[in-house]
């Protein structure tokens, strides 16, 4: 028996001794689920592919991880997948029902939102509801509750992914772990993201990993159901109302499965004679279905034809009555060209008139403002003229009061000049002084710096000998000159600079007024005074100091004496000791003779 694949380059077989008549079919529609992730209806049942175990017949199943068992019983395996059967007549393109899409590089990335609690939440109820509803308890003797779907056990999940399995592939048995079951299983079924599942995880679900395997558990409830649905036609309305006729992959569907059904129950030494015999009925059957429904396209394809030829004839009749087809379909297209160069002519005089519209109305609106520009400067003239009569002026006095005016603006425009040169002159003396007052300052902070290295200020500083030595610079604010008599033209940093260096509005500081001592008269003759004080102090302690160096040096002469005496008293002890251990020798070797000779 020939395999047929359903993949997406599926063609259809067509027997040796029929062909079908039926116009091709066209592509089937695809049925998206956007919960799922993927197509359920691409993947179609991948199970009719999958080995499977009969229960009563002792045959192994053929699924991945079971080859060991078989080999080790030494019975030889027969396949259960069809082969594809090569077409006598060639093949019919159609896209099957349950087309496969590649499946992308790498491990592909679930859009569903797992992570979500609401999601998780909203799927595992409908997972809990679909389990009640078909007997999940009853043939798992398995109790289920909200905890089963939200933090499971590893027997819970066993239980339910079983259960699944069970509803898509009735006859399949589970003889290993659970972590080596799954991972084939899942590749067979093609879910999309079984790449991102590993063994490890499988062997611990729950925690952090559950979402994952909640996932995979809904997508098999919904597959159960797409294979439900599929089984008792509820697809074939779908496909009806979109215009697709799918009663040719039915009697196929019906024909796989039948024969698939009756080829597993055989005995593992059937011939080949005894396979044929089975599947025998299978092929009639199919046959019989394939022959009821082609015989409605044949009904269809008849009265087609015989509604083409009516058409091709009455096409003929109009042809001779008609005119020239070519004359008339110059003088149509001659036409069309008129008609659309007229329709762009008018088009652009449209254009223009809109724009000549539009700047009429702009020229307009100009004119008026104009005119009403125009009669205001002329009720303006009218009401001066009239002032000018009342007031009983004439045109010299006029003349004269314009030219006063002149003059007065230009000798206010010279003292304008004038007091904003000297303006700038003031600033300029005023940077200068507040330079000055600033190094006076700074030399005011050293001073004191240094005083108070020197120790004379404070006031109880060793030097002061009571005395206050500090300087301080005594600025007041004074008036606000700057703003009173040079304008409020200048900035507020520069008039308050300003301020500082004015003792009245009209003087500035005499050097008395700012320091607070009088550093030629008194302050300079106490530091000649200091410096004598500290010279003598110097000499004294320069002298003491020559003293205690020669003193230095004999108690250092002494001691090189007295080393020297030591150095050669130690040097008679280490001769007076050789002799000593000499002396000591030679009394041991005569008493060793005295010893010897008695």
């Amino acid at each position: 028996m020939n395999n047929v694949p359903f993949t997406a380059s599926h063609v259809r077989s067509i027997s040796g001794s029929r062909t079908s008549l039926a116009p091709p079919r066209p592509n089937q529609p695809q049925f998206q689920r956007s919960s799922s992730g993927t197509n359920l209806a691409e993947i179609g049942l991948s199970s009719v592919k999958r080995s499977s175990f009969q229960n009563n017949s002792g045959r192994k199943s053929f699924a991945p991880g079971a080859t060991g068992r078989a080999s080790g019983e030494g019975s030889e395996r027969r396949s259960s997948i069809y082969r594809s059967r090569p077409s006598s007549n060639g093949p019919i393109a159609h896209q099957s029902f349950f087309q496969q899409a590649p499946q992308p590089a790498g491990v592909p990335r679930d859009p569903r939102p797992l992570k979500d609690r609401a999601y998780q939440t909203k799927i595992g109820q409908e997972l809990l509801d679909y389990m009640t509803n078909y007997g999940f308890e009853m043939e798992m003797k398995h109790m289920l509750s909200q905890n089963t779907v939200k933090s499971p056990t590893q027997k819970d999940f066993n239980y339910m992914f079983q259960w699944l399995y069970h509803r898509i592939d009735p006859s399949y048995r589970f003889l290993k772990n659970i972590d080596q079951e799954v991972p084939p299983i899942l590749k067979q079924l093609r879910y999309p993201f079984e790449k991102s599942i590993t063994k490890s995880q499988i062997a611990a679900v729950g925690g952090q990993n559950w979402s994952t395997f909640l996932g995979l558990l809904h997508w098999m409830m919904q597959l159960a159901q797409m294979l439900d649905g599929y089984a008792t036609n509820q697809y074939d309305d779908a496909c009806t109302e979109a215009g697709v006729d799918v009663s040719g992959d039915r009697i196929i569907f019906d024909f796989l499965s039948g024969a698939y059904r009756d080829w597993l129950q055989m005995d593992e030494d059937a011939e080949e004679g005894d396979q044929d015999k089975v599947f025998a009925p299978h092929i009639d059957a199919m046959a019989k279905e394939f022959d009821k429904a082609n015989s409605k396209y044949l009904d269809e394809m008849k009265i087609l034809e015989a509604e083409h030829e009516r058409l091709r004839a009455e096409i003929e009749e109009v042809e001779k009555s008609s005119p020239d087809i070519a004359r008339l379909d110059n003088f149509f297209k001659t036409m069309e060209e008129d008609r659309v160069k007229f329709e762009g002519y008018d088009e652009k005089m449209m254009q223009k008139c809109e724009r000549y519209e539009a700047r009429i109305q702009f020229l307009q609106e100009e004119i008026d403002k104009a005119m009403a520009e125009l009669k205001e400067a002329e009720e303006e003239r009218t009401n001066l003229q009239k002032a000018v009569d009342e007031q009983g002026i004439n045109m010299q006095d006029i003349d004269r009061m314009t030219s006063e005016r002149e003059r007065l603006q230009k000798g206010i425009e010279s003292t304008t000049l004038r007091l904003e040169e000297t303006k700038k002159k003031v600033a300029e003396k005023e940077i200068e002084a507040s330079k000055k007052l600033d190094e006076l300052e700074r030399l005011v902070d050293k001073y004191n710096s240094l005083g108070y290295q020197i120790g004379l200020i404070p006031s109880t500083a060793p030097n002061a000998k009571g005395k206050n030595y500090e300087l301080r610079v005594t600025v007041s604010e004074g008036p606000n000159f700057s703003s009173s008599q040079m304008g409020h033209s200048q900035q507020l940093s520069s008039s308050t600079d300003g301020d500082r260096l004015l003792a009245d509005p009209v003087t500035g500081y005499q050097p008395h007024q700012i320091l607070n001592l009088d550093l030629r008269g008194q302050v300079k003759g106490t530091f000649l005074g200091l410096r004598k004080e500290i010279s003598e102090r110097r000499s004294a302690a320069m002298e003491m100091m020559m003293k205690n160096h020669d003193l230095l040096d004999g108690i250092k002469e002494a001691i090189e004496d007295k080393r020297s005496e030591v150095d050669a008293l130690e040097h008679r002890v280490r001769a007076a000791q050789e002799e000593f251990e000499k002396t000591k020798e030679v009394r041991r070797l005569l008493s060793r003779d005295r010893t010897n000779a008695n």
